[in-house]
């Protein structure tokens, strides 16, 4: 059974996935009644959460069974909710790029939010468009949401760059990427092209690069300012704990003169 959830879980196309988990999570979290392990998002507690990742990036009670949220995902609410103005603001115009389900319907239910999503194919996507030439105009947007985006495309730097564009003045962003803290600068090899090599070179079959420690200076080349946001300064060890972050996890926060 587990063979097969992880085969499924890695080789399912997304689209199909986001339909699929609909159904999963109405009995899932019977089966993992607890209170080991919590999840800040939909503020439930259960006896561990599931496995997940690709068979380099494997890693065992990460993903909640009710919402489905990972380490970087109950990491980014932590900062939405302790480390800025998401909730507090009067009015934000946000662009969630490739939205992840389980913030989707809390934000589109936020009454402070003007709130849109954008996406290649995503079924739960507002718009769909390629990230290299956004059909938006200049100076739009107070947030850009961007996570787990960049590793995909073919002109990461075009996409930083499109991104920073529609961002508007004063409005910031979060972009988070897979990250190999062992390299210091990103690993790009154009002639890797099966998925099997994609997998064993970028960490997972859909990946086209995998970043190193260069990667705030490569959002810093686009134009943003970067902070690094670290929650080891922040949260005491229990709570981590129980929300199960990944001890390399940081946020990278960008900002728009």
């Amino acid at each position: 059974m587990k063979k097969l959830y992880k085969y499924l879980l890695n080789t399912l196309p997304r689209p199909l996935l986001i339909r699929l988990s609909y159904v999963f999570r109405v009995f899932a979290p019977l089966v993992y009644k607890g209170n080991k392990v919590d999840c800040p998002v939909c503020e439930k507690s259960f006896k561990k959460f599931l496995s997940y990742g690709s068979e380099i990036t494997h890693r065992e009670n990460v993903l909640c069974p009710y919402d489905l949220t990972l380490e970087r995902h109950r990491l980014m609410w932590i900062f939405l909710k302790d480390r800025s103005n998401f909730f507090t603001a009067e009015k934000l115009d946000v662009m969630h790029i490739a939205p992840e389900q389980c913030f989707h319907g809390i934000f589109k239910k936020q009454a402070n939010l003007n709130y849109t999503t954008g996406d290649l194919e995503s079924p739960i996507a507002d718009l769909h468009f390629d990230l290299h030439s956004i059909p938006l105009e200049d100076n739009t947007y107070d947030v850009i949401f961007c996570n787990h985006v960049l590793e995909h495309v073919e002109d990461d730097k075009q996409c930083m760059q499109e991104l920073y564009r529609i961002l508007k003045p004063g409005g910031w962003g979060i972009f988070q990427v897979p990250i190999d803290t062992t390299r210091v600068e990103t690993y790009e090899d154009a002639s890797i092209i099966s998925p099997e090599e994609r997998e064993k070179h970028f960490w997972r079959f859909d990946h086209i690069r995998l970043y190193g420690l260069d990667y705030p200076g490569k959002l810093e080349a686009a134009g943003f300012e970067v902070e690094v946001y670290d929650y080891h300064k922040d949260l005491p060890k229990k709570q981590y704990e129980k929300y199960r972050f990944h001890a390399d996890e940081m946020l990278y926060i960008v900002k728009k003169k």
